[in-house]
């Protein structure tokens, strides 16, 4: 993510527009480190800043998150100096990630006075600093002494100043020379060079300039021919210019669901990602930390459910491997059979203290060699033989049915951790434990408020509220999604009628996908379209394209005994589906 100057010089617009000449109506301080202003301008706004090390920010939301009973000392003071008063003017200082408000009050003696409250989005760094009209600090959200910074102290008394840390050129006014001497001749990939010598620029917009400019971003900047730093210093003006301009285009990019970057303009370097157009900045930072925040969380969540997965997973594999090698083992007992009945047969030709004897097999019509024990007779070696391939044949029958139930157990974990990955909420997640605690993986735990179990013991119950997926196809046909194993059984076999599609990825896991045919025969683009949700809710979701079966569901059989979400079926038809759904439509109206 880049909250970079261009998109702190977005948002000043934007607050500039929209809470200049607004009332301080409510200022509360829902976390140590975030004020929310509530602003009566015609409209009522909601501005909420945040110098949160790790998430710095500031945007017009309409949430109202919880303040603490006792409002804190940093929320107290700005309600004595700044209820009622009035905003003057949102800045940036030339594209510094600092936004500046001046407010209008009256004091104690009803003279209009001025203060500064100034928003400082600099990462570890960032502070929101409150001053008064000669830039003297009163107080901060964070205060800074001389122990902790030797660049600047942020403490009651001292002078606000902006700390220059570096020298940086203001992209605004940098001439061709200047950008040339700063910039152009550093030893060091040119992005980085960019973003390393222009105040505002993030790697994000140095990659863009450079995709712009048609030059690569990580050929040395000192390289550059003459031609080369005249072009990209013309677009860096034809960029600052837009901004400027504010000819701003708030859009987040997405790589499938999960949203990958935002900006305050387009992105050529993005331009293969789909892209999401947003009327506002504050709106387009809002969705984007929701978004990413519910990523996050749902990461987090299923942190422990991965774990248990991954670690079954990781038995379950030593498992197969060495059942596996012991049924390798086996594959000499027909051997010993054929040495057995020989024996039986040439035996008597055999001398008391042989080693070995070399007979006829009559399988083969070729001369064989069999080892012998010297100290036994001949029938007691061909008896020692029988035994040894009886033993192995048992073994051999015994493996092979072990090997099929390891390979489904694998099969099984591998289908619930495509099920976590495929979890968008919470309570996707429900679902996904309550299976692997049936299936013994976590233990169940009880509870003596509600009824026995089949075991005796009082089952504590388990609340489900996830739901599949349900999308529209272009000609108007309902298709659903499991999310789970349990959910795709349910679909298949409780909501699937006989002549409704079933659609899954052939040979892996995945989804369950129903198309509700209502008596119709399905269009082309919507088994096209179908097929695409299966690619894309499996485990093959990040291929191009994943192979698809699919077949009207009264030909689809759950095996006796199966577990949730293993199915059977004889026939078929085939295709390759993509594994984009972005044009598909979500029940509800949004795409996939």
């Amino acid at each position: 993510m880049a909250f970079d100057g261009i998109v702190v010089s977005c948002l000043a617009h934007e607050l500039q527009e929209t809470i200049v000449n607004g009332r301080i109506l409510k200022i509360s301080q829902p976390e140590p480190d975030e004020i929310i202003l509530t602003i009566k301008n015609y409209d009522q706004y909601k501005v909420l800043l945040s110098a949160s090390a790790g998430l710095p920010l500031v945007y017009l939301t309409e949430s109202s998150p919880l303040s603490p009973m006792t409002a804190p000392n940093f929320c107290m003071l700005l309600r004595k100096h700044l209820s009622s008063a009035r905003i003057i003017s949102v800045t940036q200082p030339g594209l510094e990630r600092i936004l500046r408000f001046e407010i209008e009050h009256l004091d104690e003696m009803g003279d209009v006075r001025k203060k500064y409250l100034i928003l400082e989005l600099m990462g570890k760094h960032s502070n929101l600093i409150f001053c008064d009209d000669e830039n003297r600090i009163i107080d901060s959200i964070k205060r800074v002494s001389g122990f902790v910074s030797s660049v600047r102290e942020v403490l009651p008394g001292r002078d606000y100043f902006i700390p220059q840390t570096s020298e940086k050129l203001d992209p605004f006014t940098a001439d061709l020379v200047s950008f040339q001497q700063l910039v152009l001749q550093k030893p060091m990939p040119l992005s980085k060079a960019i973003y390393s010598g222009l105040t505002g620029f993030s790697p994000l917009m140095a990659n863009e300039l450079c995709q712009r400019a048609s030059l690569d971003s990580q050929q040395p900047a000192n390289t550059l021919q003459e031609d080369e730093g005249i072009h990209l210093h013309r677009n860096l003006e034809r960029m600052m210019e837009a901004v400027s301009n504010h000819e701003y285009m708030p859009v987040i990019y997405y790589n499938g669901k999960e949203p990958v970057e935002f900006s305050a303009m387009s992105l050529q370097c993005y331009e293969d990602l789909e892209a999401k157009e947003y009327s506002s900045v504050s709106a387009m930072l809002e969705a984007y930390y929701a978004e990413k925040n519910q990523l996050t969380r749902i990461r987090q969540k299923s942190a422990d459910l991965r774990k248990i997965v991954g670690t079954a997973i990781e038995r379950v594999a030593k498992k197969y491997d060495l059942q596996s090698k012991q049924l390798k083992d086996t594959q000499k007992r027909e051997k010993y059979q054929v040495y057995g009945e020989l024996l039986m047969t040439y035996g008597y030709e055999a001398k008391p203290g042989d080693k070995e004897i070399t007979v006829q097999n009559y399988y083969t019509n070729e001369p064989l060699t069999i080892p012998l024990d010297p100290t036994i007779s001949a029938l007691d070696n061909a008896k020692k033989y029988f035994e040894k391939y009886s033993k192995q044949k048992r073994t051999f029958e015994a493996l092979t049915k072990y090997i099929e139930e390891t390979k489904e157990e694998m099969e099984h974990l591998d289908s619930i951790r495509t099920a976590l990955d495929i979890a968008e909420k919470e309570e996707d997640l429900v679902e996904v434990k309550e299976e692997l605690t049936e299936f013994g993986y976590i233990r169940r735990h009880y509870d003596r408020k509600v009824p026995q179990g089949k075991n005796g013991k009082k089952q504590k119950k388990v609340k489900i509220t996830s739901q599949p997926f349900h999308y529209i196809s272009s000609d108007g046909f309902s298709m659903y999604v499991g999310k789970n194993n349990f959910q795709n059984d349910a679909l298949t076999f409780e909501f699937a009628n006989g002549d409704d599609w079933w659609f899954h990825a052939k040979g892996i896991p995945g989804s369950h996908v129903i198309v509700k045919s209502k008596g119709q025969e399905l269009p082309d683009r919507t088994f096209e379209e179908a097929a695409s949700l299966a690619a894309f809710y499996s485990k093959s979701r990040d291929a191009e394209k994943v192979e698809i079966d699919y077949v009207e569901k009264k030909h689809v059989k759950k095996p006796g005994g199966g577990k949730p979400g293993f199915v059977v079926y004889y026939t078929n038809y085939s295709m390759l589906a993509k594994t984009d759904i972005s044009h598909i439509t979500l029940a509800g109206g949004s795409k996939g």
